[in-house]
C-alpha cells in the first residue's frame, strides 16, 4: 500500500466527537497498510471567530501578528487529532506548517507555496508515525515568518504535501459526499458526480463552487496528484478528480468513466461589481484602469466595455470582484482619477454569478441558447456576461441567484430522481 494524504476541513473536527470519529477513520487507514499524512483545518468556525476577536482588538491589524493569531487554529485541531489517535493504540506526531517545510512566498494573509521540504514527515513516517499537519500556514522564505495561505489554504496544503511525497491520492474530507452538480442547500435535486476533470473542476471552482478551492485543484493539476472528494460522515465513495476518467471502487477496482456534456451549474455572491463612467474611448485606457487595480493587489473576474457613445467619445467600463476588495478598488481608481480620466464610479455589491460548466458545450451546439433561455423563462435578468470554452458565466441580482441556479439545473437534465443531498455539517467544507 502506498502512502495516502487525508485533509478533514472545519467541519469534520468540529468538536471532541468529531476528532474522535476522524481519528478513527485515520486509524483504519493505517491498518489498511497506508502510510498516513494528515492535514487539519481549525475546528469549526474557529479562524472565523479569531478574525471577530481581532478585529474588537484593531480594526486594522499588522500583517504579521494576524497571521500568527489565526495558526492558532489549526495547532489546536492538530494535537487535539494526534492526542486521540495515541489514544486508540496508534503513534502520531504533529507539525506546524512550518515544521513539516512549508516554505511560502511573504504575502501575509494570502500567501502562495513555493516549496515542500517535507524531511520531518519523511523521518516520521519511516518510524511508523501517523504524521499531522496544521493545515492553512507556512513559513515565508526570506523573514521566516509564520504565513497563512488564505480561504481553502488546508487544501492546498494537503495537495502540496501529496505532490512532496509523491502520494497515492489526496482525500479531501467535508461534509457533503463529493463535488455536486450544484450546491445541495441551493439545489436539493443535485446529483453527486463520480469523476470529473481538472479542467472543469477549476471552472467550478473558480465561478463559486465551495467543496474545492481553484488554487487547490491547480496545484493538482500541475502535479497530477488525483484528489478523492468524499464525506468524514459516511463510507460513501465520493468524486474522483484527475485527468483520466476512472473511477476507483473498492468492489471494480477502476472503471471508466464517460465525462458528461456539463459538470454543473456554480454560484457565486461573494463578488461586486464596480463600473468606471464616461472613460475616454481611446488606446491605454483600459491597461491604466486595470493597472491601477493590478497596483492594488486586487485580483478581478469578469470585465464588460460598452460600445462607445458617438457624441461624446465616452464608454463605460465594468468589472467584478470580491467584496472585500471593493472599497480599496474604489479608493484607488479616485486617487487616479485625474491620470484615467473618467467621470464617476459606480459600486453595487447586492449582484450574483451563475455559471454553466462543462467540457462537452465545445462541442455541442446550442448549450448557450439552452442557458439564455432557462434564465429567461425564469424572469431573471443579465447585466453581465463572460464565457471560455467550457463555461458560461453571467451575472444578476443577488435575490435572483437562487432561482436561476435551480432553473438552469432543470433545464440541462441535471436533477437527480433519488434522495436529496446530504449536507451533514451544514456549511459545504
Amino acid at each position: 500500500m502506498g502512502l495516502v494524504v487525508q485533509k478533514y476541513g472545519g467541519s469534520s473536527v468540529a468538536d471532541a466527537e468529531g476528532i474522535k470519529r476522524v481519528a478513527k477513520r485515520i486509524v483504519e487507514a493505517k491498518k489498511n497498510g497506508h502510510q498516513v499524512v494528515v492535514v487539519v483545518s481549525a475546528m469549526g468556525d474557529t479562524t472565523d471567530e479569531l478574525i471577530d476577536l481581532a478585529e474588537q482588538v484593531s480594526p486594522m491589524p499588522s500583517g504579521r501578528e494576524f497571521d500568527m493569531l489565526l495558526t492558532a487554529g489549526e495547532r489546536i485541531s492538530m494535537a487535539l487529532l494526534a492526542m486521540a489517535i495515541k489514544n486508540l493504540g496508534h503513534s502520531a506526531q504533529s507539525f506546524t506548517g512550518s515544521q513539516a517545510g512549508v516554505i511560502t512566498d511573504s504575502v501575509h494573509n494570502k500567501a502562495r507555496i513555493i516549496d515542500v521540504t517535507p524531511g520531518r514527515i519523511r523521518t516520521a513516517l519511516d518510524e511508523g508515525n501517523i504524521a499531522i499537519v496544521a493545515g492553512f500556514q507556512g513559513v515565508s522564505q526570506d523573514k521566516k515568518d509564520i504565513t497563512t495561505l488564505g480561504r481553502g489554504g488546508s487544501d492546498t496544503t494537503a495537495v502540496a504535501l501529496a505532490a512532496a511525497l509523491d502520494a497515492e491520492v489526496c482525500e479531501i474530507y467535508t461534509d457533503v459526499d463529493g463535488v455536486f452538480t450544484a450546491d445541495p442547500r441551493v439545489v436539493k435535486k443535485a446529483q453527486k458526480i463520480d469523476w470529473i476533470a481538472f479542467e472543469d473542476m477549476l471552472e467550478l471552482a473558480a465561478s463559486g463552487s465551495k467543496v474545492l478551492l481553484h488554487r487547490c485543484v491547480e496545484y493538482a493539476r500541475r502535479y497530477n496528484i488525483p484528489i478523492h472528494v468524499r464525506s468524514s460522515f459516511s463510507g460513501l465513495q465520493g468524486t474522483w478528480v484527475s485527468s483520466e476518467p476512472l473511477v476507483k471502487t473498492q468492489q471494480q477496482g477502476e472503471k471508466p468513466v464517460e465525462q458528461a456534456i456539463i459538470s454543473g451549474v456554480a454560484h457565486d455572491t461573494s463578488e461586486a461589481k464596480v463600473t468606471v463612467v464616461g472613460v475616454p474611448d481611446k488606446p491605454g485606457e483600459a491597461a491604466v484602469i486595470f493597472r491601477t487595480i493590478a497596483d492594488a493587489e486586487i485580483n478581478i473576474d469578469m470585465i464588460v466595455q460598452n460600445v462607445s457613445a458617438a457624441s461624446t467619445g465616452l464608454t463605460d467600463i465594468s468589472f467584478t470582484l470580491p467584496k472585500a476588495e471593493g472599497r480599496k478598488a474604489i479608493d484607488a481608481l479616485e486617487k487616479n482619477k485625474a491620470g484615467i480620466g473618467f467621470d464617476s464610479l459606480r459600486y453595487d455589491d447586492q449582484i450574483g454569478k451563475i455559471s454553466l460548466v462543462g467540457a462537452g458545450m465545445k462541442t455541442n451546439p446550442g448549450v448557450t441558447a439552452d442557458f439564455f433561455k432557462a434564465l429567461s423563462d425564469a424572469g431573471v435578468n443579465i447585466e453581465l456576461i463572460s464565457t471560455s470554452e467550457i463555461r458560461i458565466s453571467v451575472v444578476t441580482r443577488a435575490d435572483d441567484v437562487n432561482e436561476a441556479v435551480r432553473a438552469v439545473h432543470t433545464a440541462f437534465g441535471l436533477d437527480s430522481d433519488s434522495d436529496e443531498a446530504v449536507v451533514y455539517g451544514g456549511t459545504g467544507r
